[in-house]
């Protein structure tokens, strides 16, 4: 009996549900852009066998993991590496137990669509994980992954993937993408610049990465000048391995748009150490105004990611460091936050800003009217938290009536976890037919039109708004 009911995510009409399916089969097998995520580029370098099924399932995911910690379970007892060198669960089988005796906690969630996707459909399995399975199936697994076809570029390959994204920060070397160049293979895996670490003076060793940041580049980053120079000399590096983007992880959307002595003043404030919160705060939204002056220079498109309250817990920060399941969605301002980017360049055709939020509830009340006004910006699709069936839905609903489709992004990822690419994809692909069968069978959308958006949708705007050839 298959994992994954055919018709998942499809209306309960008839008409619709039959509608609803003949979009999805028109796009279903369509190849997959990835423009933004956190895959390790050096899969693809090495193309090594995954080491084992914890590695791939449980360890890399923090929809997986914050789950298992919810209920009691400590991050190390995941293998979980720590800050400080303690004692973590080395045993991957004893990892994978855990989460499989657990596996009743994913019900109804997304994660649990997306992993019994790849169990189905990528391992064949037809079984979810339990306490009693737990040990054959991570044997199973595990013979599957010695096997070539399961390697990283057979998967890949596999998959569809047509480009996928990476996100390397400012001071990376980029190795492993130098490395994919220098194997030969034909996949394409591009960077993007995500220069958090050197913009965010509340970054931990934010000044030593600037020194750093001016080693690398041979620029006198203790200047204003010449911190902005060292900006476009990565930028100009990045791209050479493959990058059509910039990202930014800021805890606002805050910008500013300051004149050339008050930025410099402002700056040198920062490099004093001597600055306040607010002034961190003036900074990044500066920044976010000289990426995208930059970004019309050398068309990189600039991503923000806004509205993340990071490092929620302080224990889990000090101990295990970002990115481990706690950072949590807060109410977010962008109406009056990003007039000072927007009167710099907002009203710029050849540039593209992409919004994504965690904060729901400025759909329709800001992001939407300001995509559906400002020509540079378009609104990234649902992000961490909403990009599941009902988050997609209410991403539709309450954006489409002013944006339209067409100041919308398309589809992305954004995930760590390889085998979970397809079934992302998959889930987004099949939630925009039930959407858009909806439009039809209600009069607002004629059909051909319908069968023509699905593919911009699940293909072409992530194309278009990512300058990817």
């Amino acid at each position: 009996m298959p994992l994954t009911d055919p018709d998942r995510l499809f209306p309960v009409d008839p008409r619709q549900r039959d509608l609803a399916r003949s979009l999805y089969d028109s796009v279903a097998d369509l190849p997959i852009i990835s423009p933004h995520g956190h895959c390790d580029p050096r899969w693809f370098a090495e193309n090594e066998r995954f080491p084992n099924p914890a590695e791939l399932f449980v360890i890399p995911d923090h929809y997986v993991f914050r789950m298992l910690v919810s209920q009691g379970v400590p991050l190390a007892d995941l293998g979980i590496a720590r800050n400080d060198d303690g004692a973590v669960e080395t045993d991957p089988r004893a990892i994978w137990r855990r989460f499989a005796e657990r596996y009743h906690l994913f019900r109804g969630t997304p994660s649990a669509m997306w992993l019994e996707h790849s169990f189905e459909h990528v391992l064949g399995l037809d079984e979810v994980p339990s306490g009693d399975n737990a040990d054959a199936l991570y044997d199973v697994i595990d013979e599957k992954l010695g096997q070539d076809a399961f390697r990283p570029r057979a998967l890949f390959e596999t998959f569809n993937i047509e480009l996928l994204a990476t996100t390397e920060g400012a001071l990376d070397d980029l190795r492993w993408h130098q490395g994919i160049a220098d194997s030969g293979w034909a996949g394409r895996v591009v960077t993007t610049y995500r220069p958090d670490a050197v913009v965010d003076p509340e970054f931990e060793g934010f000044a030593d990465n600037v020194a750093a940041f001016g080693a690398l580049t041979g620029e006198d980053t203790a200047t204003w000048v010449g911190y902005l120079a060292a900006h476009r000399q990565r930028r100009a590096f990045f791209k050479t391995h493959g990058a059509t983007a910039t990202d930014h992880g800021h805890p606002t959307a805050h910008t500013e748009n300051l004149s050339r002595s008050e930025a410099e003043a402002l700056f040198g404030t920062i490099m004093s150490g001597a600055f306040t919160a607010h002034d961190a705060e003036r900074f990044r939204g500066q920044m976010l105004t000289e990426m995208g002056r930059m970004s019309l220079d050398d068309g990189l498109t600039l991503q923000i990611h806004a509205g993340s309250r990071r490092n929620h817990s302080a224990d889990v920060f000090a101990q295990f460091g970002r990115d481990k399941g706690f950072d949590i969605p807060g109410r977010t301002d962008y109406v009056a936050a990003l007039k000072p980017l927007l009167d710099a360049v907002g009203m710029e055709p050849d540039l593209t800003i992409i919004l994504f939020t965690l904060d729901e509830t400025v759909y329709a009340r800001e992001l939407a009217p300001l995509a559906g006004a400002y020509p540079a910006l378009k609104l990234g699709p649902p992000w961490w938290f909403h990009d599941s069936f009902e988050g997609i839905k209410r991403f539709r609903e309450q954006t489409t009536e002013t944006a339209g489709f067409y100041n919308t992004a398309g589809f992305n990822d954004d995930t760590r976890a390889f085998c979970s690419i397809p079934a992302r994809h998959d889930v987004s692909r099949r939630s925009d037919s039930a959407y858009l069968s909806t439009l039809v069978t209600t009069g607002r959308l004629r059909e051909a039109d319908a069968f023509e958006v699905a593919q911009d949708l699940a293909y072409g705007l992530a194309k278009s708004a990512y300058n990817i050839d």
